[in-house]
């Protein structure tokens, strides 16, 4: 089989195939294993499993987790210090949208204001590859960290964190599942921003909460 180029030259079609491979291109292609393929991280791992920082606004591990609603799917996506353990930022949404993880980002650097060589780490998802969070950690000179596909244990810490919430959240409220999106979205802001962040002292933290450690740090 041959192919018409705008030249007006003919080709075959393995010698095209044969080129774009050597320079890495792939054609568009309609089948859904192309459309929603493994992401390509911009960057690469720049915490490799070492979750410590020596001081706030260092190191930032980020996420997505969902939750089975009586009325239907919450997520929330977080963003976690890794030396104050605190929720630097999080948002709320019914889908796992570029903008869930753009309003996290955006809730963090607001609250924070990092002045200093910060770290943004996150597993590959197609919402933390995208061009618009990438130009949003540009903006603020965010360094963009990425762990390998499907490998859990390169975002050890936040997976231990979402674990905490839902463990903590089930025992205190009950299942979510008999539960609206509506009443959770209340529940997770007064667990991250009453308890979590403010009162829960951590005994990591030398026993202060997380409010209590950034404060130390920041001063």
């Amino acid at each position: 089989m041959h192919l018409w180029i705008a030249a007006g030259v003919r080709v075959g079609e393995k010698r095209v195939a044969r080129i774009m491979a050597e320079c890495g291109l792939v054609g568009a292609h309609s089948r859904k294993k192309w459309r929603r393929g493994a992401s390509t991280a911009p960057a690469g791992d720049l915490i490799e499993r070492d979750f410590t920082a020596t001081a706030s606004d260092l190191r930032w591990v980020a996420d997505i987790t969902e939750f089975k609603c009586l009325d239907g799917k919450l997520f929330l996506a977080g963003i976690l210090d890794l030396h104050d353990r605190g929720m630097a930022g999080w948002s709320m949404g019914e889908r796992q949208t570029t903008d869930l993880v753009v309003n996290a980002l955006v809730m963090a650097l607001a609250r924070r204001e990092p002045d200093s060589e910060l770290i943004h780490h996150a597993d590959r998802g197609s919402q933390y590859t995208s061009l618009e969070f990438s130009n949003r950690l540009a903006d603020w000179n965010v360094q963009p960290s990425f762990g390998a596909t499907g490998v859990c244990w390169d975002n050890a810490a936040m997976e231990s964190t979402w674990a905490t919430l839902k463990r903590e959240i089930r025992h205190i409220h009950g299942d979510w599942e008999h539960i609206t999106r509506s009443e959770l979205r209340t529940i997770l802001f007064d667990y991250i921003e009453t308890f979590y962040n403010r009162a829960r002292h951590q005994a990591r933290l030398e026993h202060r909460t997380p409010a209590e450690t950034y404060a130390a740090s920041a001063a």
